[in-house]
Formats: C-alpha cells, sequence, structure tokens
C-alpha cells in the first residue's frame, strides 16, 4: 500500500463530510472498489466504513486470502478505511476482515460491491462502474416529462428466477428474459414489468426480500451488463422497467451486515428496534446517517447506473411504525410517547425528494399497507413524497368477494364498492402480486367460487372490473394464462396449461383486456379524481351487479361497465346512459372466443326514460358471471350530394 494521504487516490474531505451527515446520495463512488492510475501504476483502491473496528484488511483471490499484506488506514473522524493496492485484477473475489475492539475477527462481504460471486458463495468481486453504451435517451426523455396518474399503467410483476427456466433447470440469463420476454409483454400489451428484487441475496427462498447487496445485480442471472441490456432493451420496445427495493431490514448472514463491524452499525443497536423477529431479520438505523447514505446512496445508484425508472418501496409499513408487530413490551416509543418512528418518517421524506428531483419521472411506489395519511401527497402538503401506493385494502376485499359463494355476495356487496369511499385519497395501483399466490392462499384462478367451468368466468368477469375501476395495474406473472397451482420460486410457470384451450382462450382475454386498457383513455386519463368515474348503479346487491361510468377529458369520451358477480343470466337489466342514441356492446368476457357463450356484440338503443340521475336508460342482457362494456355509437354525419 502507498504511504500517501486519502486525498490522493480521490478521497475527499467533502465526500466523507457528506457522508457522515446522511447526504452522500452517490456514496459508491467514495465506498466499495475503484481503479487508481498512480502515474502509469495500476492500483485499486478499497474503502468500507466500519468506525467500531479496531483494524481492517482485505482478503482474497489476490493474496491468498490472507490480509497480512493488505491493511487498510483509517481516516480519523470519520469511521472510513482506505487502501490502495497492486497486483489485482478485475472481477477476482474479496473480502474485509475486520478485527473488533474485543479482538474477535469476522470476514465480510463488501456493502457497497457492484459484483458478487455465485450463491452459495458470499464474496465480493473487484468491480467498479463501467460506462454502457445505452441507446434509450429518447425514452427517458419522454419518460420524464410523463405524468404517471394520467397514463396508462399496467404491470406484469415478474421473478426473474421461474418464470421460465431451462430444461437443464438453469436460470435464463437477463439478456435471455430480455430476449423472450419482451415480445411477451408486447403481445399482452403490458405498459411496465416490475421485477422482484435482483439485488443480491445468499437464500433463494427469500425470493430476493433478505438483501446482502445493495449495489449488485444478483449473479443468478448474469453480469451488471446483462441487466444493463435488459433495461435498455425494455426502453427500446417502450417497456417501463421497476424494481423491488428492500430499505426495511436486511439477513443475519454473517458474511453481511448485521454486527458488521464488531457492533450494531447498519441496525439499532436496542433488539427492540433492531430486530424483525417474525422475519428473523434486522432493521436499518434510520438515526444513523451512514446508513441514510447507504439507502439514499443505493436507490440514486439503480436510477443512474441502471436507468430503472422506478422503485417499489418493499415493507413500508413496518418502517413507519416502531410498534409493528411487536407486542407490548416489546418496542419502544418514540421521544413524543408515539408508535411513529420519526426516523423513518424524515428519511422517506429526504428519499422522495431527491430522487424526484434528480430523476423527474422516476416512480416511487410503496407497498403500505395500513392507513398511514398522504402517502403519496406532496412532502410541502405534509405526506411522505411517494408517486403511488399499492391499495392492499381493495386488494384484500376484492379476493375475499370472489373467494365466497355467490348466494352469500349480496349480504357482501360494499367489497366491491367500498373502494371509491376513499379511491382518491391517495394515488393507488391495484396489485394481484406474488403475496397473494402463495402459502396455501391459492392461485387467483383458484380463488374463483365455483366449478372448474365456473372458475374460468368467473375469473374472466372479475379481471373485468379490475382493470376498468379507477387505479393502476398490477398482476403477478401466471395469473394472465390462469395457472393453478400456486407460485414456486424455484420451478417455471404452468406454461404447458396454454396446451388447454381454456387457458388459451383465457390468455387471449386478458392480452385483448389489456389491450382495451391501454386504448382507451376513459380508463386511466383521470384515474385521480371524480372526473373519471361515476357510479351508474353501485346498490344492486340483490342481484350482485355493479354499473359504472369511466370518462375521458373529452366529454364524449366515456365507457358504461356492467359486472354480473353471480352466474345468473340478467336477461332484462336496465341501466341508465347519460343521453340518447344507440349504445353498442365493445367488450365483454362472455365472447366465444374467451370461452364465454356470446358469439356476436349487441346494440341497445336509449329511451328517454329517467334512471336514477340518467336522462335515459337501456335495457341490456348480461349473463352470469360476465363483465360488459358498453360505448354510444358515433353517428356518422352524410355528406350531402351535389346535383353536379
Amino acid at each position: 500500500m502507498s504511504n500517501q494521504q486519502p486525498e490522493a487516490y480521490g478521497i475527499t474531505n467533502y465526500q466523507t463530510y457528506l457522508f457522515n451527515t446522511g447526504s452522500n446520495y452517490q456514496a459508491y463512488k467514495l465506498l466499495g472498489t475503484h481503479k487508481i492510475n498512480d502515474g502509469g501504476k495500476i492500483l485499486w483502491r478499497f474503502a468500507v466504513w466500519a468506525p467500531n473496528a479496531a483494524a481492517v484488511e482485505v482478503i482474497g483471490e489476490f493474496n491468498l486470502w490472507d490480509g497480512t499484506s493488505c491493511s487498510l488506514s483509517k481516516i480519523e473522524g470519520t469511521g472510513i478505511w482506505y487502501g490502495c493496492f497492486e497486483n489485482i485484477s478485475e472481477n477476482q473475489l474479496y473480502k474485509y476482515r475486520i478485527t473488533a475492539a474485543d479482538g474477535s475477527r469476522h470476514d465480510k462481504s463488501d456493502p457497497y460491491a457492484l459484483r458478487y460471486e455465485l450463491r452459495p458463495g458470499t464474496a465480493s468481486a473487484v468491480s467498479e462502474c463501467h460506462d454502457y453504451k445505452w441507446t434509450d435517451s429518447d425514452f427517458i426523455l419522454k419518460r420524464d416529462k410523463l405524468n404517471p396518474v394520467r397514463s396508462p399503467m399496467n404491470i406484469y410483476e415478474l421473478h426473474a428466477g421461474s418464470w421460465r427456466i431451462h430444461e437443464d433447470g438453469s436460470f435464463y440469463s437477463y439478456k435471455e428474459l430480455a430476449d423472450s420476454l419482451i415480445p411477451y409483454l408486447k403481445e399482452m400489451s403490458y405498459t411496465h414489468v416490475e421485477l422482484m428484487p435482483v439485488m443480491e441475496y445468499p437464500f433463494d427462498g427469500s425470493w430476493g426480500y433478505q438483501v446482502t447487496g445493495y449495489f449488485s445485480p444478483t449473479a443468478r442471472y448474469g453480469s451488471p451488463e446483462d441487466l444493463k441490456y435488459f433495461v435498455n432493451k425494455c426502453h427500446k420496445n417502450g417497456i417501463f422497467v421497476i424494481m423491488d427495493w428492500v430499505p426495511a431490514h436486511f439477513p443475519r448472514d454473517a458474511h453481511g451486515l448485521r454486527m458488521f463491524d464488531g457492533a450494531p452499525l447498519y441496525e439499532y443497536p436496542d433488539p427492540r428496534m433492531g430486530e424483525h423477529k417474525d422475519w428473523g431479520t434486522m432493521v436499518f438505523d434510520y438515526g444513523r446517517d451512514g446508513v441514510i447514505s447507504f439507502l439514499m446512496s443505493s436507490a440514486f445508484y439503480w436510477a443512474e447506473q441502471y436507468h430503472f425508472d422506478g422503485l417499489r418501496v418493499d415493507a413500508v409499513s413496518s418502517m413507519l411504525y416502531r410498534n409493528y408487530s411487536r407486542n407490548d413490551g416489546e418496542w419502544i416509543a418514540n421521544k413524543y410517547g408515539g408508535m411513529e418512528n420519526l426516523e423513518a418518517i424524515e428519511f422517506f421524506k429526504r428519499l422522495n425528494t431527491v430522487m424526484n428531483k434528480e430523476f423527474p419521472g422516476f416512480l416511487m411506489i410503496a407497498e403500505e399497507s395500513t392507513a398511514w395519511p398522504r402517502v403519496t401527497h406532496s412532502i410541502e402538503d405534509g405526506g411522505l413524497g411517494f408517486s403511488m401506493k399499492w391499495n392492499m385494502g381493495w386488494m384484500n376485499d376484492s379476493l375475499r368477494y370472489i373467494s365466497m359463494d355467490p348466494y352469500f355476495r349480496k349480504d357482501n356487496h360494499s367489497l366491491l364498492t367500498f373502494l371509491m369511499m376513499y379511491a382518491y385519497s391517495e394515488k393507488y395501483i391495484l396489485p394481484l402480486s406474488h403475496d397473494e399466490v402463495v402459502h396455501g392462499k391459492k392461485s387467483l384462478i383458484d380463488k374463483c367460487f365455483g366449478s372448474y367451468e365456473d372458475k374460468f368466468s368467473a375469473y374472466r368477469a372479475f379481471l373485468g372490473y379490475y382493470m376498468t375501476i379507477p387505479g393502476k395495474k398490477l398482476m403477478f406473472m401466471g395469473g394472465e394464462f390462469g395457472q393453478f397451482l400456486e407460485w414456486r420460486y424455484d420451478e417455471q410457470l404452468e406454461w404447458n396449461l396454454l396446451e388447454n384451450e381454456k387457458h388459451k382462450k383465457l390468455k387471449r382475454y386478458i392480452a385483448e383486456l389489456n389491450k382495451f386498457y391501454v386504448d382507451n383513455k376513459a380508463l386511466w386519463e383521470n384515474d385521480d379524481s371524480w372526473a373519471g368515474f361515476r357510479w351508474i348503479n353501485d346498490g344492486d346487491s340483490e342481484n350482485s351487479v355493479v354499473s359504472y361510468m369511466r370518462m375521458g377529458s373529452k366529454k364524449d369520451d366515456f365507457i358504461i361497465i356492467i359486472a354480473n358477480f353471480t352466474p345468473v343470466d340478467r336477461p332484462i337489466y336496465k341501466i341508465g346512459v347519460p343521453s340518447g342514441g344507440e349504445y353498442e356492446v365493445v367488450f365483454t368476457s362472455d365472447s366465444k372466443k374467451y370461452g364465454g357463450s356470446k358469439g356476436r356484440h349487441v346494440t341497445y338503443k336509449a329511451k328517454k326514460m329517467q334512471y336514477s340521475d340518467m336522462s335515459h336508460t337501456i335495457i341490456i342482457s348480461i349473463t352470469g358471471n360476465t363483465m360488459i362494456a358498453v360505448k354510444k355509437k358515433k353517428t356518422v354525419r352524410k355528406k350531402k350530394l351535389s346535383d353536379n
């Protein structure tokens, strides 16, 4: 190691000052590994935050895992250790051997490593940020000018390791996934893809939600360049890419962040704050500036270096509440005696402020399952500043509804309609996510009540309602063709089901339903206000039918939706419409091509007869377990022929 001061190797006092005030949002340029040209001599600089350590060494393939020749020096007053060494090659494996204050030694992966070895190995790989030949500038420019609330958002949630796998059981690489998945997303009219976490993690069974590498794409699916290829190709095909991000907790693995320098560093020191006993994980200490710089930099990194279009922030509720999943006596009140985690609240406000400023079109999506107020409101307006929030209440209500015997639905009609009591209190995504198709909950189609035959029609009706009510959409992979088994992280989807005519027709239905959603502005243009929605009849609990209008910005741009949630046909069913003329069925879940009974679409003539607050009425026929969409036919004015 050279004896020169850290400034000679690019470590400035300003960088370390920002880090230790929680304001270094590119700490991956300070810490981790970086190649240095020292007067023609190539060195690798190692830097790690370990304020409680008595000594730190780098052990790796380049020194036969003996760190005596690679000791780091401490930069006084910063908690940061650094060193520069020769004869090291990129991608060689390494760890930090940390001597704690009590003399014990711990071998740790680099928290800022940009690459890791493939599990079950746990070593970091020497690497730095490489330039990539991005070709998505037009897409990014368009994204940054987009208002996501007034745009279609139809998200396909994906677990990269189990969408498809090779015959020998090996994973698709990021590149292979891009080449296979993107045509499928376009065929199915999905606008966004959301990846379950692809940050490095040790245990497959955590699905990526117990992260050790907050700056490293998992090696399971290839290199960092391969992931950039995936994102770039999605963008070239007009598809937005969201990644699940986990700032709520981290695993206890010995090589990871827990007790990193021999003492609590990334986690709260008091176990009443620092442990999630239900999950067996550790909780980040949001009151420590170095932890804030770490988490802020991770979010910044995925937006800057990988061009992701958004982060879905996992387990937000567990961060907001000090008593989350804790009994009396197992948690500590805040300084005012309350249950709110004030440090986590401030972290969210800072995070969302920075991401919105630096990446204007970037989505910050909260998976928040409680009634915490103003999650998606601006910070100036007393909110947390998120772009969107998952609507877990709607999800629980609606899945409970479709699971019950239709006979009892008339007494539970509010499970369908209650959404509109609060639909505009936040900017919502309606999630049909991976969490709902595991652990004995059944797959989406299998949740539907009834026989095998009934499940298909009921599922089509439910999805028709889902795609036409206010809120952005998210469906977990497999739901689009009616996978019957629960999702299994170590097996690919049941693609063989598409050899069955019912599943093949269901897939066609969802592809065309998705396209119907994307093509009709009335279904998403006014998703944030009552200007986009109007009940026609929300009170027909006896028949378990709901009818409503969705409206776009133009006065004559509206669609009428009627959904029947029992297997009973309603051959004469009256609904109100806003004006006279002819109305035609433009979409129905009961079409023969989707596995239903109807061969053609029907036209209805409106009568001058008031129904509720509507001036006209049409009488329609709707079969059991069916959603139909009706539009007013446009009047074609014939040009007057000249006598000449």
